[in-house]
């Protein structure tokens, strides 16, 4: 093993150089702005200093079972920490729409009529 990684082979395609190196670059920007020095943060993720250097210079790629304990430890989601737009979950209006359909659904029919006249004449307001 030692002979392959001193003939000057390197593992890493240039994309991923670059990706780590944007990675790498995030992370020392998150933790700088979280005032947690490298030791810091090495001791959170039990790993050493030299490896956290390494991370933010682009050095050495950052294991994807690490991921999620980093991101918790800059208080950031796994997406942001990588450069991702983080994708909706499942909070939010939609689900809450959701589950007062699934509500009137359950009602007689002519509380639906009522409801429905209701709700477009918000609609019909609202469009004007």
């Amino acid at each position: 093993m030692h002979s392959f990684l001193s003939s000057g082979f390197d593992p890493m395609t240039p994309d991923e150089k670059a990706f780590f190196k944007q990675l790498g670059a995030r992370i020392a920007s998150l933790r700088k702005s979280a005032a947690i020095t490298q030791v810091q943060l090495a001791e959170t993720l039990n790993v050493s200093q030299q490896t956290v250097a390494s991370w933010e210079v682009g050095r050495r790629g950052v294991p994807v079972a690490t991921l999620p304990s980093l991101a918790r430890a800059l208080s950031v989601n796994v997406e942001n920490l990588i450069g991702e737009k983080a994708t909706p979950g499942k909070r939010g209006p939609a689900p809450q729409i959701q589950q007062k359909i699934e509500q009137l659904t359950r009602l007689p029919k002519a509380k639906q009529k009522l409801v429905m006249d209701m709700l477009d004449g918000v609609l019909a307001q609202a469009s004007r």
